[in-house]
């Protein structure tokens, strides 16, 4: 049966304090406490600095036995490299420990920067590069540089399919080409929600749908009334009843509003 991940972008918010996380909550049980509340989090610290093995084997730990981390690759292979002679710095984030994830390893979320236009030849050798199994990301992961020498995780404890998201923000992207290249290589398109800022792709690709809220009217800001939260249950039904899971994770946190629509959307689909 398909299955819907719903959450958070991350989870260490200082604002969510006293709001969302009670009153006194030590901050090393944040994690512990999101995750009895929702099934999913998105892992974010990925996206600023390659993380250590022992911290995803800790957060592995810290969760019930049917969570799943996506996990949002480095900022530095999609804003600094912009894509290009990047198969090292992606064996490097394999490398650095995901899979020490094990089953709770969801897919890759790849962030694409706004001033990146759509280049279909760099895009279908970039997407081309990205393994589709825990074997092959372990075998990739081996191509690491000296810099991972003695803090790796390049094993697998099984083969389990590994899947991949692009989210992208230059309006070139609403191009036929990306999405027929999208679906050559079983990649989902992102669904964003950006109150209007970028552009919002909104046609499945892969035998999965991503989606990330950022904000229903504002940015980063403005939470989800229950006629936007309606709507959303709507698609994402509409997904599970097409045979795909659905990875849906709210981003506006800004005003504490992230945590609490991800639940009032987890409850509408399990009352639908």
């Amino acid at each position: 049966m398909p299955v819907a991940r719903i959450g958070i972008s991350g989870w260490r918010y200082a604002p969510w304090r006293g709001e969302f996380y009670p009153k006194g909550l030590p901050q090393r049980r944040e994690l512990e406490y999101a995750a009895s509340k929702l099934n999913s989090i998105e892992l974010n610290g990925t996206f600023y600095s390659l993380q250590k093995p022992e911290y995803f084997r800790a957060w592995a730990a810290q969760t019930p036995d049917d969570f799943v981390f996506p996990v949002k690759a480095p900022r530095y292979i999609t804003h600094l490299l912009k894509l290009k002679r990047s198969r090292v710095p992606v064996a490097n984030f394999l490398a650095s420990g995901p899979l020490a994830l094990g089953a709770k390893l969801g897919p890759v979320l790849w962030q694409l920067p706004p001033q990146l236009a759509f280049d279909e030849a760099l895009l279908d050798d970039f997407l081309g590069m990205l393994p589709h199994t825990t074997t092959d990301a372990a075998r990739l992961a081996t191509e690491h540089d000296e810099r991972l020498d003695g803090r790796d995780w390049v094993t697998t404890d099984a083969e389990r399919p590994l899947r991949h998201a692009v989210e992208v923000r230059h309006p070139s992207f609403v191009d036929d080409r990306w999405y027929a290249l999208l679906e050559k290589h079983g990649v989902a398109s992102v669904v964003a929600d950006t109150a209007g800022k970028w552009p919002k792709l909104d046609r499945v690709t892969a035998d999965f749908a991503y989606a990330r809220l950022h904000g229903d009217t504002e940015l980063y800001v403005s939470g989800y009334d229950d006629e936007a939260l309606d709507r959303w249950a709507a698609t994402v039904q509409g997904w599970l009843d097409s045979g795909r899971d659905a990875y849906v994770y709210f981003d506006n946190d800004v005003k504490v509003r992230a945590p609490f629509d991800a639940i009032g959307l987890q409850e509408r689909l399990r009352g639908s």
